[in-house]
Formats: structure tokens, C-alpha cells, sequence
């Protein structure tokens, strides 16, 4: 397969996303997702900051890239602002569920923006795509998904997997060639200024005191891998394979989340979801194979 390494880099950035969730896990509780969103974006740019300063012409690079930045910083920060937000009146279950459609609505606005075909046939794949994945969130049991009711926390998250939409297809349209390092540094601080301003429009406390020793490698995590290395695979990907082929291994994350929780944590995978796990893998190497290379 051409460009196997961004493929490959794709895969590794949505298990260092799904290993996150283990880790807001255990800080959950203990500081307001608003301020643990604002430190992992500052952590992460504290640690980019000397590779930018070491090099003048990075400096200036990122004063030219900084505003178009700004932009796809908000509708990073637009996400975690609406997902936060939506958990106050629906369930993980709901918003796991709905983040399925990130793919395809991915698909569709590559469709309108970089004239990607979107045919019958991929189509259909990333409807079972979306049916594998919502087995696996749902533990296999048909039951629970069929029992789910949508509430006005599951439309702010829809518009919070929009803005993730826009955050994706934002970095391919926004980029002018630039070193990923600057243009990720740049992100960062972006999001400090929106989520600053998030704190404060929604009056939530930082809250960093509570941080005991022992959850300091959980946050290092979200910081550093999460955070820093992710967004940088993300954009080099995306610059590369497109929005909509990057965003296909979304599909992959349950899965990814079902395997960390079984190693870290000694969760066994129930039998039930295997046939979600099967089908997510299956789709989401077909929507490689049938996608265009954008």
C-alpha cells in the first residue's frame, strides 16, 4: 500500500488516543475537563516550546502560521468544549455512539471540499463501519443500542464531532507547507487562549493542586502522547493522506480502548463484541482500499 508509514502512524495515533481515556479516567473527578483540557495543552507546548526557540526561522514560520492556527485550534477546543458540556445531560454511551459519524460526515464534506467521489459502495461501508463500532461501544448487546433516547446533550456533541470535522479538513486546506513542528506548536497555544477563555465564560476553577504525584504520570500522558504526539501525527497524516482517510481510523478506537482495558486493567473482551471487532477492522481497510488518495 502507498504511504504504508502514514498508515501505519494513523493506527498508532488512535490507540495513544484510546490509552487517554484510561487516563482522564483516573483524573476524572479530580479536576474540571475545561482545566484538564487548558494543562494538557500547555504542558504539551511547554515541552515544543525549546525545538521552536532553538531555531529562528521557526520563530518566524510560526508568526506567519499563527493565525491560521487560531482557526483550527477553535474547532479543536469546540470539541472538547461540547463533549464536556454534552456529558452533563446524556451518557459516554451516546456520545461513543455518535462520534461514529465523524468518518462519514468527514467523507462528505471531502466529497464537497477536494471532489472526492462518495459512491453506493462507501457508502455502505462506512454504515456497517459505523454498526461495528457502535457493537463494540455497546458490549454487544443490541438491546442497549436499540434502548438508546437522544436528549439536547447529544445534538451540542453532534456539533462538537462537527467542529471535529472542520478541525480535520481545516489542517489539509490551511496548509502552506510548513514544518508540522511549528504548525502543531501553533495549534497548541491556540488552544490555550480558547480553552483560557472557556474557563472563564463557564467559571470553572483550575483545580491543579489536586494533582497527587501518583496521578502526575497519567497527566504526563495526556500531555505528551495524547496531546503533543497525536496532534502531530495527525497533522503530517492528514497533509498527506487526506482528512477522510485519516479519519476512518476513528472506527478502530473501541476496539483499541476493549485491548488497553484488557492489559492495563484486566478486562476480559466479551465474546459478544468480537463480530463488532472483526467487522471495524474489515471496514475500516476497506474504506482505505476505496477511498481516494486526496
Amino acid at each position: 500500500m502507498k504511504n504504508i508509514k502514514y498508515h501505519l502512524l494513523s493506527l498508532l495515533v488512535t490507540a495513544l488516543v484510546a490509552g487517554s481515556f484510561l487516563s482522564s479516567a483516573e483524573l476524572s473527578g479530580v479536576v474540571n475537563p475545561f482545566s484538564l483540557t487548558l494543562l494538557r495543552f500547555l504542558l504539551a507546548a511547554l515541552m515544543l516550546l525549546p525545538f521552536i526557540l532553538i531555531r529562528p526561522q521557526r520563530v518566524e514560520v510560526a508568526k506567519r502560521v499563527f493565525p491560521r492556527s487560531l482557526l483550527m485550534s477553535l474547532f479543536f477546543s469546540v470539541f472538547f468544549i461540547c463533549m464536556f458540556e454534552a456529558l452533563n445531560t446524556t451518557t459516554p454511551l451516546n456520545t461513543g455512539t455518535l462520534y461514529t459519524l465523524v468518518p462519514f460526515i468527514t467523507a462528505l464534506t471531502g466529497s464537497l471540499i477536494f471532489k472526492q467521489r462518495l459512491s453506493l459502495k462507501l457508502f455502505g461501508v462506512y454504515i456497517l463501519a459505523a454498526v461495528g463500532t457502535c457493537w463494540v461501544v455497546a458490549k454487544g448487546e443490541l438491546s442497549v443500542l436499540l434502548a438508546l433516547g437522544f436528549n439536547q446533550g447529544d445534538f451540542i456533541f453532534l456539533l462538537g464531532c462537527i467542529s471535529m470535522v472542520f478541525f480535520s479538513v481545516s489542517m489539509k486546506i490551511l496548509n502552506r507547507g510548513e514544518e508540522s513542528l511549528v504548525t502543531v506548536f501553533c495549534i497548541l497555544v491556540g488552544g490555550i487562549i480558547w480553552m483560557t477563555l472557556a474557563l472563564i465564560v463557564f467559571q470553572q476553577p483550575l483545580g491543579w493542586s489536586a494533582i497527587t504525584i501518583g496521578l502526575a504520570a497519567h497527566m504526563m500522558y495526556l500531555a505528551f502522547f495524547a496531546t503533543l504526539v497525536s496532534t502531530y501525527i495527525i497533522h503530517t497524516t492528514t497533509v498527506v493522506l487526506g482528512p477522510t482517510k485519516v479519519m476512518a481510523y476513528i472506527y478502530l478506537s473501541p476496539v483499541f480502548v476493549a485491548i488497553i482495558m484488557f492489559i492495563f486493567k484486566g478486562q476480559h473482551i466479551p465474546i459478544a463484541v468480537y463480530p463488532g471487532i472483526i467487522l471495524s477492522v474489515v471496514c475500516t481497510i476497506l474504506l482505505q482500499v476505496f477511498n481516494r488518495r486526496t
